[in-house]
């Protein structure tokens, strides 16, 4: 199962605590999507922010770049370990 909760924290954080007070709606608009279904999602952790929008999420919401790129490995370090477990899980049967 792939984890995206670590990026999911931290742009939901960086949203509530931003001075402007993004809504998940606005937030989207200004990083140009047309609803905030996408920033919902992002929030739930059902997936991660596009390489590509990397920068303007960085930008918008004043995130630091080694915050981001932490949250991001992490969320891919923890997802290959499930899966490597599930691995090892299977070989015991």
């Amino acid at each position: 199962m792939r984890n995206f909760m670590n990026v999911a924290n931290l742009v939901k954080e960086a949203r509530l605590d931003h001075p402007k007070g993004y809504s998940q709606g606005k937030l989207s608009k200004e990083l140009g999507y047309k609803n905030g279904q996408f920033i919902s999602n992002l929030e739930r952790g059902l997936c991660s922010i596009p390489l590509k929008g990397m920068s303007k999420f960085i930008k918008v919401l004043s995130i630091p770049k080694e915050e981001l790129k932490d949250a991001i490995l992490q969320d891919y370090a923890e997802t290959i370990d499930y899966y490597l477990n599930e691995y090892d899980e299977s070989d015991k049967v």
